[in-house]
């Protein structure tokens, strides 16, 4: 018969997830998610493999419970609100992360993609539904008279998803808000 499990999957990989966000991949060991989760190695193994594994859980579980991008990009009416408000969120919440952990894809990018393909891709894929976004958002604001028609949509999406993942960095490296509220206010005259 199989044994029940003694601990919260669901629980431990919020908490692993929290852990990886906090140190990176590379500072957090078997053993830190060991004493961390209050939980047997055999246990994590079994239930989320390798560290590598668990990782990839975590990320997964990140993307889960990050921005809802579609839902706040595609609501009738002007479009540049909802974009404006999010390059506006991305500095707000950068501004103010006590934990400086930054962003756990761009954290990921920097630190894991470069040696990780699969990890790269899935970072890639993750750029590319944020751009993918933005840019319908854009085309309907330029349909609808919002911006000029020599504004480009997709390069718009690209330069503000190149702002707001710089953002994240600096939030995590800086103490100085005005620095991401300046970017964010010269960001968004790109879309005037």
């Amino acid at each position: 018969m199989a044994r029940t499990k003694e601990f919260d999957p669901d629980a431990a990989l919020q908490a692993a997830l929290e852990l990886f966000w906090q140190r990176g991949y590379e500072a957090t060991s078997m053993a830190d998610l060991v004493e961390h989760l209050g939980i047997g190695r055999a246990s994590i193994y079994a239930t989320f493999g390798n560290k590598r594994d668990f990782y990839l859980k975590a990320y997964e579980r990140y993307l889960q419970n990050g921005i809802d991008y579609i839902g706040l990009l595609s609501q009738p009416g002007p479009a540049l609100p909802a974009v404006r408000a999010l390059v506006e969120r991305f500095a707000e919440e950068s501004a103010h992360d006590e934990k400086r952990r930054g962003c756990l894809v761009v954290n990921t990018a920097v630190e894991v993609a470069p040696h990780d393909p699969a990890l790269a891709r899935r970072v890639e894929s993750n750029w590319d539904f944020i751009e993918t976004t933005l840019t319908s958002a854009l085309t309907r604001a330029r349909a609808q008279g919002e911006l000029t028609e020599e504004k480009d949509p997709r390069a718009l999406a690209r330069f503000l998803l190149t702002v707001m993942q710089g953002m994240r960095v600096i939030g995590k490296g800086s103490s100085d808000p005005e620095r991401l509220y300046d970017t964010a206010a010269q960001a968004l005259r790109a879309l005037e």
